[in-house]
C-alpha cells in the first residue's frame, strides 16, 4: 500500500459521444483507457477512441436492448449482455462476435471476466449465475443461491472466488477452486437494498454499493486505519458504500455521503483511493486507509455508469447526459494539463 498522499484530482476536458439512437445503459473503459464501450436501448453496442471521440464501430447482433459491457484484463476482447438473455463475446481488433452464449431465461445484467482472462460470471434476472470458458464458450457451472435479481459481479484477483450482488440485498462469496462443492458459497450481509456495483481491490478488499446519508459510520469498534491486505467494495439502492474483507466475511468500514444511488466504483491503481459515481451530478474520491471523502467532483453527470482509474492515475468517468448522448470527464491529478 502506497501511504504517500495523491495530489488532488479536479475536472478537466468533457467529450460528447452523441451517435445512440436509445438510452445508454452501460459503459466501460479499455484497461488502458484508450477506448469505451457503450451500451444501449437500441440494442447496439458502440465503441469509441476515448481521446479524440471518434466512433470506431456500431455492432449489432443483440435482438433487445443491451444492458452491461465490460471489456477483457487484456484489452483484446469485450463482452455484452441484453435483454434478450444472451451474453456476446467480442474481438476488439476484428470488432466482430465470436460466440453467443446462450443459457440465462431472462435478462442477463451483468458480466465479469476473471483476471487471468480464462473465464466469464454471467448473472440477471434468472437469479443464476453462469460460469463460461471464455475460449470455447461453454458453460462450465450454474451457480444457485440468490433469492432476487443479480446486479453485479466482479472476480477476487486470483481468480479462485467470485462475489455477486443482488436485489435480496445480499453479497455471495462463491468458492471456484477445484474439488470444492458447486453451491459452497457464503453471504455478506449488511445492505438493505439493491447491490447495483461491487469491486475487488487489487489486494482482495471488496467495495459494494446500495443506494443514505452523510458521514463515515465504522462498523463496530474497528479503527479508522483499514487493514488493506484482503479487501472488496460493494455499492447498493440504499446509498451506501461497503468495504469488507472477505476472508472474514466482516464489514471493515461503511461509507456515507450520497444523496442517490451509486453505479460505479473504482479503486486507484494502488488501492489507496476509491470513486464512487451514480445518479447525480457529483464523484466522490475516498480515502481508503481513512474512509474519509477527500474530495467531491461537483457538475460531472446526470448519471454515471462507469469510472475507471487509468495506469497513470487519471480518473475517466462517462454516463450519460440525456437518453441517447454519452459524455466522458477526465479528473487529472493538478497540476497536469487536462488531457485524456
Amino acid at each position: 500500500m502506497n501511504s504517500g498522499a495523491p495530489g488532488p484530482l479536479a475536472v478537466g476536458r468533457v467529450k460528447f459521444f452523441g451517435r445512440h439512437r436509445g438510452e445508454v445503459n452501460s459503459s466501460a473503459f479499455s484497461p488502458d483507457g484508450q477506448r469505451l464501450l457503450t451500451a444501449s436501448e437500441d440494442g447496439c453496442v458502440y465503441g469509441w477512441e476515448t481521446q479524440s471521440g471518434r466512433l470506431l464501430w456500431r455492432l449489432t447482433g443483440h435482438a433487445g436492448p443491451v444492458k452491461f459491457c465490460r471489456f477483457s484484463p487484456d484489452g483484446r476482447l469485450f463482452a455484452t449482455t441484453s435483454h434478450d438473455c444472451t451474453i456476446r463475446l467480442w474481438d476488439v481488433a476484428e470488432a466482430k462476435c465470436l460466440s453467443v452464449l446462450k443459457g440465462h431465461q431472462r435478462s442477463v445484467e451483468t458480466v465479469s471476466f476473471s483476471p487471468d482472462g480464462k473465464q466469464l460470471a454471467s448473472g440477471g434476472w434468472d437469479r443464476r449465475v453462469m460460469l463460461w470458458e471464455v475460449q470455447s464458450g461453454q458453460m462450465l457451472r450454474h451457480l444457485g443461491g440468490h433469492r432476487d435479481s443479480i446486479q453485479s459481479s466482479d472476480f477476487a484477483p486470483s481468480s479462485d472466488s467470485l462475489a455477486t450482488g443482488s436485489w435480496d440485498s445480499t453479497i455471495c462469496i462463491w468458492d471456484l477452486r477445484m474439488g470444492t462443492p458447486v453451491t459452497f458459497h457464503q453471504e455478506l450481509e449488511g445492505h438493505s437494498g439493491n447491490i447495483s456495483c461491487l469491486c475487488y481491490s487489487a489486494s482482495g478488499l471488496l467495495v459494494s454499493w446500495v443506494a443514505l446519508g452523510s458521514r463515515l459510520a465504522p462498523s463496530g469498534s474497528r479503527p479508522m486505519g483499514l487493514e488493506l491486505s484482503a479487501v472488496q467494495a460493494s455499492g447498493s439502492w440504499d446509498k451506501t458504500i461497503h468495504i469488507w474483507k472477505p476472508s472474514t466475511r466482516g464489514l471493515l468500514v461503511q461509507l456515507k455521503g450520497h444523496v442517490t444511488w451509486v453505479k460505479s466504483i473504482a479503486f486507484s491503481p494502488d488501492g489507496s483511493q476509491l470513486a464512487s459515481a451514480g445518479y447525480s451530478h457529483m464523484v466522490k474520491v475516498w480515502d481508503c486507509n481513512t474512509g474519509k471523502c477527500i474530495q467531491t467532483l461537483k457538475g460531472v453527470l446526470d448519471v454515471a455508469h462507469a469510472c475507471a482509474f487509468t495506469p497513470d492515475g487519471k480518473l475517466l468517468v462517462s454516463g450519460a447526459a440525456d437518453q441517447a448522448r454519452c459524455q466522458v470527464h477526465c479528473s487529472i491529478k493538478s497540476p497536469r494539463a487536462s488531457r485524456i
